[in-house]
């Protein structure tokens, strides 16, 4: 592929991927997160080409699922299950999430399409993506279906926040070993990043090839988005005096950047500024919900600080247009979609300057970016675009034009050219490699080499599970004694 061509495929999807199989593995399918909405966008656009796509995904545990599978689904070869859901242990602080029990390749293989697929997507590799990659390597080069992944959390940077000194520094530097080991392998053919800060990462902690990289951004639903959708009801319900509307979205837990938003807002309390700061999102652990709540206790005893719990679909885009000015303190995020979405719904965003909003938001022209633990420059900025009704107009109409920009077609497209020409590739060498004929004897032996290291593969996946499933078993404990002491403590 020349380089040259590259805007040109992205205005069309790749005719040779129609009948592919992809097996898409992903730790997030159906919760309301930019990770699901993100697969859910490219699954579509791939579907919808007649690629035959069968997802892969740890029970969410919730009652919301995005994705809405067909269940079997004929092709040429026979069936396939569009959608697999695998067991795992939810997450303490995060119920959404599950932490995927150890499963055979093989297995998913048999579940999805009934044998291997002709590429292996996965989407944000966690507990499920590193089982798959590390039993990938374990066949001979000509079986090794080829592996595209999309960075889209940076658990290292995740482990550093939820953990105490100094293991968040041990579990970090854990999960950067692990991933580039992994990332390294052949099998990986191409890592999608987000943004200039995850592909630092990648290549300086997880020491993975440069070659291997290639830069992925967001799209957004410009028409779902959008300033039009703007509620005056909505608005004069929030902020009955016409109040400045300050407004973010995010899963409501501590490494969000809950604390620093707590913090500027008292800040802007204490300075004099008349704000109504709208706050959507939720935990399905209550324990975490009630935690981040209480940081906001004196405002919101003051009517200041309003939490609405999820919001879905249209009732969200409304929300979102009908404020005057989003504030993401998260520092968590390799790209920040919320953001993207923000600027579509011309809302201003002002951010703290650490990974992916970096690259989205155009200082003094869309919003503005502080140092990350600069409250006082984050509270000093808030005012300035609070109290300039015109300079909020201007930065409104910059980042709706930007975000006009980003579609999710060309982003999907981009993807699926990129699978098309992996597909090529590794059909083409593999047919090299059969021409090289093995005598019978060489074959049986290979084929119980490979079946003892996946079984060793296999052994050592559940090794790593065990100290995972007691840092799990405390942890929900620890949130048990805390729901239920609460409860005694009030009565």
């Amino acid at each position: 592929m020349e380089e040259g061509q590259i805007p040109h495929y992205l205005d069309r999807f790749p005719l040779g991927l129609s009948g592919k199989r992809i097996l898409l593995c992903t730790e997030s399918l159906g919760p309301v997160n930019g990770v699901s909405r993100t697969t859910k966008m490219l699954v579509d656009q791939l579907r919808s080409h007649g690629t035959l796509v069968s997802v892969v995904a740890p029970y969410n545990h919730t009652e919301v699922n995005t994705f809405n599978p067909i269940g079997f689904s004929g092709d040429t070869n026979g069936l396939f299950r569009e959608e697999v859901r695998l067991k795992g242990y939810p997450l303490p602080f995060n119920p959404e999430l599950s932490v995927a029990y150890p499963v055979r390749l093989s297995e998913i293989y048999r579940r999805t399409f009934g044998g291997p697929p002709d590429l292996i997507y996965l989407a944000s590799p966690a507990s499920l993506g590193f089982q798959v990659m590390f039993q990938v390597r374990q066949y001979a080069k000509e079986l090794q279906i080829p592996v595209i992944c999309n960075f889209q959390t940076n658990l290292a940077g995740y482990c550093t926040v939820l953990f105490p000194w100094p293991l968040g520094e041990i579990a970090s530097r854990v999960f950067g070993f692990a991933e580039g080991n992994l990332f390294r392998d052949s099998s990986v053919k191409t890592i999608f990043y987000p943004s200039t800060s995850v592909r630092t990462y990648l290549e300086k902690a997880a020491n993975v090839p440069t070659d291997k990289l290639e830069v992925l951004r967001r799209g957004v639903d410009t028409e779902g988005f959008n300033p039009r959708k703007k509620s005056q009801s909505l608005r004069n319900e929030w902020a009955p005096n016409g109040e400045l509307i300050l407004f973010t979205c995010s899963r409501i837990a501590g490494e969000k950047g809950f604390g620093f938003l707590a913090n500027a807002a008292a800040e802007l309390d204490k300075k004099g500024l008349d704000f109504k700061l709208v706050i959507v999102g939720g935990n399905r652990n209550p324990v975490v919900f009630h935690e981040v709540k209480d940081m906001f206790k004196p405002l919101i005893e003051k009517g200041k600080v309003i939490f609405l719990g999820f919001k879905i679909g249209e009732d969200l885009m409304t929300h979102y247009a009908s404020a005057d000015i989003f504030l993401h303190c998260s520092i968590t995020e390799t790209f920040g979609l919320v953001v993207l979405e923000a600027l579509a719904s011309g809302v201003p965003v002002i951010a703290r300057d650490e990974g992916g909003p970096s690259d989205i938001i155009e200082r003094g022209r869309t919003g503005f970016l502080t140092a990350p633990d600069d409250v006082g420059s984050f509270v000093e900025k808030v005012l300035l675009l609070g109290r300039d009704w015109k300079l909020r107009e201007q930065f409104s109409q910059a980042g709706r034009a930007f975000a006009c920009g980003a579609t999710w077609e060309r982003i999907s497209n981009k993807v699926a050219w990129r699978m098309s020409d992996t597909i090529e590739e590794f059909e083409r060498t593999r047919e090299l490699d059969a021409s090289k004929a093995r005598s019978p004897i060489k074959n049986w032996l290979l084929s119980k080499i490979v079946q003892v290291k996946i079984a060793c593969a296999l052994f050592a996946i559940t090794g790593i599970w065990a100290p995972v499933s007691v840092y799990l078993f405390f942890a929900k404990i620890g949130h048990l004694v805390k729901k239920y002491g609460a409860r005694a403590f009030t009565r």
